[in-house]
């Protein structure tokens, strides 16, 4: 993805977020270029000076990449239940910075362990329970391998730590295009 089309899904993005913490009509998410009408994944995460105020993101999508940011951000400012009880305000904009993360297809792996870190995000799966964790979450952390999976399987999917060693559990391995900038500045 180039710099232009990263600027347009930000300014989108922010766009989205603005108009629905003011309850305005949402902005147009239109765009002629082929790649921001491919379908594909992503996750919008929201920021107050580091402090995390939503991150809401599909792996899989019927519509454009570019309607799908529109969405993802207003699910983010709205409708991620961590922040229910704290919901983020109008005079909070402009504090907030948007990180967009574009999605490669999942790929199901039966080694989790050759994932590598800070590259691949994991999406784990078993019967009903489900969670993920983008590739930026274990530079972040600093978590090894073994700790970025069960602490997804723990604290994401609701599973046992060590529920990704188990055969029943499906975990998948992607890769994110990830970028973002302070409101002020898109």
């Amino acid at each position: 993805m180039n710099d232009a089309q990263k600027q347009t899904l930000l300014k989108v993005a922010r766009d989205t977020v603005e108009a629905v913490i003011k309850r305005q009509p949402s902005p147009e998410t239109k765009s002629d270029d082929v790649q921001l009408n491919a379908p594909c994944g992503c996750f919008v995460t929201l920021k107050n000076k580091g402090r995390l105020r939503g991150c809401i993101g599909r792996f899989i999508s019927d519509i454009p990449l570019i309607e799908l940011i529109a969405e993802m951000a207003k699910a983010s400012a709205t409708g991620d239940p961590r922040f229910f009880a704290d919901p983020i305000t109008a005079d909070e904009l402009k504090q907030l910075s948007v990180e967009i993360s574009v999605l490669s297809p999942l790929l199901r792996t039966d080694q989790p362990l050759s994932l590598r870190l800070g590259v691949d995000g994991i999406y784990i799966k078993k019967g009903g329970a489900s969670g993920c964790f983008l590739p930026q979450v274990a530079t972040e952390t600093r978590w090894t391998k073994e700790e970025f999976l069960s602490y997804c399987c723990l604290h994401k999917a609701g599973l046992a730590a060590d529920a990704w060693k188990d055969l029943e559990t499906e975990v998948y391995l992607f890769t994110a295009d990830v970028f973002g900038a302070d409101f002020k500045n898109i």
